[in-house]
């Protein structure tokens, strides 16, 4: 496809197909995303209507992704030597033609090739130097008359009728100056063909090069998956390529290699450097039983995994199933573009035959209006309406997923930078998701080391996540720990041990009351952890009060400064939350939020979205939960933790790898920069027309201006579809701007 017209008349050649009920073409990646009833329709069907079209159809599985590479290479490296050929013959053209004019003996024009003194001579050579210019444009005149002959005309199109015209003409003069009418040799246009050609040749190969730029996002992610695995089949070690790894095969993995697939580790021990999936810089530790995954790099120890996810079921071959669909997919934004591209071309050629008649009629002149008729064709570019839109997206969602932003669709990318109101789930999206102990108050000494010790002891047989939390604080202080016997849990209050002889009780406070310990005994450091949010844990050595345990669920060290620079940005932020109240607003005091919805059901949270919506206001639903899926759905624009449930990152339209706040921002960002491009795009493409259409016929000329020659008109053609690529890709070096809090 070389333009939206092209686009275009694929999408109508499928949509004829009875039992197709939807089809879009994007012309920067080439894509057709189609729905369709198989019971109506095959596959085989809708590639034989696009093939009927005038088009091929490729295999872009994953198997072929690396002939689609060097396919795409192949057409830049062509294009670059089809320039040069016709540049080559084209140039020489032109000066013959045009220096003649300014210089009466013009250097490298020997006297037999001169217009004036040999006619005949100079004409033949014209039409034999413009022979090569056609040839290696010949595709135009493919691609162009076999459009004109389904009724559906391209850009290839107009330039085959524009330069064939000049060239038909131009050999209509050659014959009269054989026939002794010297003068015909002033009526030649072989040096605007050959120009033409090559002009737009040189903007096609320029073009083409900056296409493959906007995928590189893509190519990057792809290059980080290795060629090979190591296989184990018994003890036996055997290296075959990654695409022929079989789940539930044993993968062993070196230091210094990458993970070929993603897998569950057998033996051995190391750390992985997961940087390319999570954004964590620092390696991960992994032992028996953990995950690995596809594209990671083992730094230390060799290990011994089964394949859980090969080909495309490993996380980097959905990660990049997850860009490839957002670029396939058109943003709203491209609506219009599209709507024009569909008129566009039969428009320009009716504008170009009315105005070349109209001067025609005007000045009896026919090389005159013959110069009209071929600059308005040839200036007129619906290449760059469609480009305007589609490359912008394929750029950004390339540049997100660089960023550790998964944006599914050209529709959410354009709504993130016009969401109104962001709602955060606040266990494990706001906060860390798990309790941490913040607090230690010692009653009877200063030694909270040995409260917190004898608190871990008690709670070691503990399955609960409060229990877990002392552990971990314990073990994280490197404390000695002792062994507890007589372990007892007491649901819904504490737990009851043994250490040393001494009976050591820790739970809450109703636990305290039963066992006769009243809670003031715990004398002065007695806090109400609970206006913080906090839950207190008592803990009694022997009947006697010892100390008091604050734990809580804390708020993530970067979602305060996430929070207030979305604020800044002018959007509501507001929590959402099945917890209680206090503990909710709470956390909304400390990362500065207003709007707090607590102690709300699971099955509550897509109604309190709704409800937002009814206020006529774009509303994002950022979560991580199970429970949070049917409010993701819900909401404009679902926006999933990484680290969440999988039923979470299904039900989202944005999946944060990261699990970062701060990349919530950055997406808004992202859509922001991308509609000011896009929107830049689609200006200069419909001003470019608006503008370089009535010059080329003639506007200016009419008023004494100037009047366009061809091959200035070819020349801003191509250059108008590079300017629109160029602007897309200057968002490859977009980097979010975030303020320290």
């Amino acid at each position: 496809m070389t333009c939206a017209a092209c686009s275009s008349r694929v999408e109508k050649a499928v949509l004829r197909l009875d039992g197709v009920l939807t089809a879009q073409v994007n012309l920067a990646s080439e894509k057709l995303t189609t729905t369709f009833d198989p019971e109506k329709v095959r596959v085989s069907d809708i590639k034989s209507a696009i093939r009927a079209a005038g088009y091929r159809v490729l295999d872009l599985s994953a198997e072929k992704r690396g002939e689609e590479r060097r396919r795409k290479d192949r057409e830049v490296r062509i294009l670059w030597i089809k320039f040069i050929i016709s540049a080559v013959f084209a140039v020489p053209a032109l000066y013959i033609a045009m220096v003649p004019m300014l210089i009466s003996s013009p250097p490298l024009i020997p006297h037999w090739l001169h217009p004036h003194s040999s006619p005949l001579v100079y004409s033949i050579v014209s039409a034999l130097l413009v022979i090569p210019c056609i040839a290696a444009g010949n595709r135009f005149y493919r691609k162009g008359f076999s459009a004109l002959l389904h009724l559906s005309p391209t850009m290839d199109s107009l330039i085959a009728i524009g330069t064939s015209a000049a060239v038909i003409y131009s050999l209509v003069a050659v014959f009269q100056v054989v026939m002794g009418d010297i003068a015909a040799a002033g009526s030649l246009y072989f040096d605007s063909a050959a120009m033409i050609i090559t002009l737009i040749l040189l903007g096609k190969s320029m073009e083409a090069m900056s296409k493959d730029r906007t995928s590189d996002a893509i190519e990057r992610l792809m290059d980080l998956a290795p060629d090979t695995a190591v296989v184990l089949i018994g003890e036996e070690e055997r290296e075959i390529p990654v695409e022929d790894v079989q789940l539930n095969d044993m993968i062993l993995v070196r230091p210094g290699s990458r993970v070929p697939v993603d897998g569950v580790i057998v033996s051995g021990t190391g750390s992985v450097d997961e940087s390319m999936l999570t954004g964590e810089s620092m390696p991960v530790s992994k032992q028996s039983g953990d995950r690995v995954f596809a594209a990671t790099m083992n730094n230390t120890g060799a290990l011994r995994f089964t394949a859980t996810g090969v080909g495309e079921d490993t996380t980097l071959a959905k990660i990049i199933r997850l860009v490839e669909d957002a670029q396939s997919v058109r943003a709203p934004v491209a609506r219009l573009a599209d709507r024009v591209s569909a008129v566009f071309v039969p428009i320009v050629m009716l504008i170009a035959l009315l105005v070349t008649i109209a001067w025609f009629v005007a000045t009896g002149d026919i090389a005159f209006s013959l110069s009209i008729f071929i600059a308005v064709l040839v200036i007129a570019c619906p290449c760059a309406l469609g480009l305007a839109t589609p490359t912008a997206i394929m750029v950004a969602t390339g540049k997100g997923a660089e960023l550790g932003i998964l944006i599914k669709s050209g529709e959410a990318l354009e709504t993130l930078g016009r969401l109104q109101t962001i709602v955060f789930d606040k266990t494990g999206t706001v906060t860390e998701g798990k309790p941490q102990v913040t607090d230690i108050v010692s009653v009877q000494s200063d030694n909270r080391e040995e409260v917190l010790a004898l608190a871990a002891s008690a709670e070691m047989g503990s399955e609960h996540p409060l229990g877990a939390a002392i552990l971990n604080a314990a073990r994280e202080a490197k404390l000695f720990i002792p062994e507890a016997k007589d372990f007892e849990a007491i649901p819904g209050k504490g737990i009851i041990a043994v250490i040393d002889g001494i009976e050591i009780r820790v739970g809450n406070s109703a636990f305290m009351l039963e066992a006769g310990v009243d809670l003031a005994d715990f004398g002065a450091g007695a806090i109400d952890f609970a206006a913080q949010g906090k839950t207190s844990l008592y803990l009694l050595a022997a009947g006697q009060p010892l100390g008091i345990i604050a734990v809580a669920d804390v708020v993530k060290p970067d979602s305060k400064a996430a929070l207030s620079q979305l604020r800044e940005a002018g959007v509501e932020v507001a929590i959402l939350t099945g917890d209680n109240r206090m503990t909710a607003d709470v956390i909304a005091r400390q990362v500065g939020v207003d709007r707090v919805f607590a102690e709300v059901l699971p099955e509550q949270k897509s109604e309190k979205i709704r409800d937002l919506q009814a206020e006529n206001r774009l509303v994002a639903m950022v979560g991580d939960g199970i429970n949070d899926a049917p409010a993701l759905a819900q909401s404009d624009v679902g926006i999933a933790i990484g680290s969440g449930t999988d039923v979470a990152i299904e039900s989202a339209d944005v999946v944060l790898m990261h699990s970062s706040l701060r990349d919530v921002f950055t997406a808004v960002q992202l859509s922001r920069k991308t509609l000011r491009i896009i929107r830049q795009n689609l200006f200069w493409a419909f001003g470019y027309n608006v503008i370089c259409i009535p010059i080329a016929a003639g506007l200016l000329f009419l008023f004494g201006g100037p009047l366009l020659n061809p091959m200035i008109a070819a020349a801003a053609m191509s250059l108008s579809s590079v300017s629109v690529l160029l602007n897309a890709l200057r968002l490859k070096r977009f980097k979010p701007t975030l303020t320290q809090f």
